[in-house]
């Protein structure tokens, strides 16, 4: 990642930040995303939310410091860095604004699973485009009838000769239409029977005739980013776009969301980060009953709630990421679970922020509000909480019983 260039944060919230064994090197990356942040993000956020304005251009800036494609080998133009690292990174960015950020996260993880899947030809002709953000990336995995039950898809790839068929229909796709030609679905199809087996990950350029992209849904939050129903009919896909192996498609898939679900629990800890700096200063501001309200006991222990649940939301998110990036037996279920601790805490802050900046938490121009509807989608997406508690109860359940 390009050396920091911004200067030293110094408001309150990111003192807030956890820095116990954090290198020298993570602080400074830290840093240039806090900075990155706060002069280019947000700055704008909520005019970006309010006209439901993808910012490309402001992506491409972080592209150009190295956050569009953290985990993936330098040689091929990413920045190499481990999934701690990306996480700090992550949830700075979110500060600014969580949907830019989110999405960040989704072509981070596109470019991660190209890097770690793909061939050394799909290597060289996409990562250099992705970390640059040339080429803007959309993870293809949910469909209209089948969200939490992925292994259930139905969009189908046959194969004939030198080319995959794809037909079928992708729904809630972040990022989707965005960057036209330059874009890369990285697509879930069946190529064969029934069940996880039977599912492969396709790379599928924007452009390619026989797909078409829906709408931009209307959405409660992430306005900032475009979200449709990406569709195949009689699509055809050359063979060399195959990522990994026939049928390890859907592994490929869950690989992917394991980071993922670290990368939004970060998004979610910034943006409850953000909330939370946010009440801080209007509790300082804002008077009553002859006193500013940061003396009122009652909302001191509010705020000291708010910031503990952060702080032990980043502990058990940390330890995650520190997991899977180690390859640790149980990281999954790690991320899992915090993936579920840390969107959870997120929102739940968020909200809190919204009640005790009172009538106006609930305007637009306050920030706060938009927070909150940015982060409610992040206890459904990347696996709902309700399938991460699914994930945690059969890994303990399952090694209970092989202990028996």
């Amino acid at each position: 990642m390009a050396a920091p260039q911004i200067p030293r944060v110094t408001e309150a919230g990111a003192a807030m930040f956890s820095t116990f064994g954090l290198s020298d090197e993570q602080l400074a990356m830290r840093e240039m995303a806090l900075g990155f942040a706060r002069e280019k993000i947000a700055p704008r956020a909520l005019e970006w939310d309010r006209e439901k304005y993808f910012p490309v251009e402001t992506l491409r800036e972080a592209a150009a410091l190295g956050m569009a494609a953290m985990g993936a080998r330098e040689e091929f133009g990413g920045s190499g860095l481990s999934r701690f690292d990306a996480v700090l990174v992550f949830e700075a960015l979110a500060t600014g604004c969580p949907s830019i950020a989110a999405y960040l996260s989704v072509h981070n993880m596109c470019a991660w699973m190209v890097d770690a899947f793909g061939s050394a030809a799909q290597r060289r002709a996409w990562l250099p485009r992705l970390a640059s953000m040339e080429v803007l990336s959309s993870y293809c995995l949910t469909e209209p009838g089948c969200g939490s039950d992925a292994s259930a898809l139905r969009t189908k790839a046959e194969r004939r000769g030198d080319r995959f068929v794809v037909n079928g229909e992708k729904q809630f796709i972040s990022g989707a239409g965005a960057g036209a030609k330059d874009h890369l679905y990285l697509v879930m199809a069946r190529t064969s029977g029934d069940g996880p087996a039977g599912i492969s990950a396709l790379l599928v350029e924007g452009g390619t005739p026989g797909l078409t992209l829906g709408a931009s849904e209307r959405k409660m939050g992430w306005n900032a980013q475009p979200t449709r129903a990406v569709s195949f009919e009689n699509c055809h896909v050359p063979v060399q776009n195959l990522l990994g192996a026939e049928g390890q498609g859907f592994k490929i898939a869950m690989a992917g969301l394991d980071g993922g679900r670290l990368n939004i629990g970060a998004c979610s800890l910034g943006g409850g980060q953000a909330a939370l700096d946010k009440t801080v200063r209007y509790l300082r501001e804002r008077r009553a009953f002859g006193r500013s309200l940061d003396e009122f006991q009652a909302l001191q222990f509010r705020v000291a709630d708010m910031a503990t649940e952060l702080e032990a939301a980043r502990a058990l998110l940390w330890r995650a990421a520190a997991a899977l990036g180690a390859g640790a037996a149980g990281a999954a279920t790690l991320c899992a679970m915090a993936k579920r601790v840390a969107t959870d805490a997120g929102f739940a802050v968020a909200n809190d922020a919204l009640q005790l900046h009172g009538g106006y938490g609930y305007l637009c121009d306050y920030g706060i509000e938009k927070i909150v509807r940015d982060l409610r989608v992040h206890q459904i997406l990347e696996g709902a909480n309700e399938i991460m508690r699914v994930i945690v109860a059969r890994d303990i359940l399952g090694a209970s019983r092989r202990h028996e």
